[in-house]
């Protein structure tokens, strides 16, 4: 819930619009369904309850190709962010957060450029 909100903080700060939050996979499928086609970006952990990351992207992109999903994973999961990539997520970002790295992994999956 902390990194949902920290995110969402330094999201809503630089002004994108946070959509919704899901507290697992599975909710943040079902989110992403009902938000379809409206939502730019999703920003997801690797880990969480019920139905993973690695699923929750799977069954993302099988429902949109074009998802740009962005993971968020603790240091140590390096096997799980390369088979995120490898699955098709554009990016990740590395816990704990870092404010410029997030912008930057953000904005470089929605095809822009950080400018400070």
């Amino acid at each position: 819930m902390f990194v949902r909100k920290q995110i969402a903080q330094i999201l809503t700060s630089e002004g994108f619009d946070v959509v919704d939050t899901a507290a697992n996979g599975q909710e943040a499928f079902d989110k992403y369904k009902s938000h379809h086609p409206r939502v730019d970006l999703v920003t997801m952990d690797i880990t969480m309850p019920v139905m993973n990351g690695i699923e929750a992207l799977k069954a993302i992109l099988d429902f949109d190709k074009g998802a740009k999903v962005v993971m968020v994973s603790a240091i140590g999961k390096q096997e799980y962010v390369k088979k995120a990539l490898l699955i098709g997520a554009k990016n990740y970002i590395v816990k704990p957060l870092n404010r410029k790295k997030v912008l930057v992994r953000v904005l470089k999956a929605l095809g822009g450029t950080y400018v400070e």
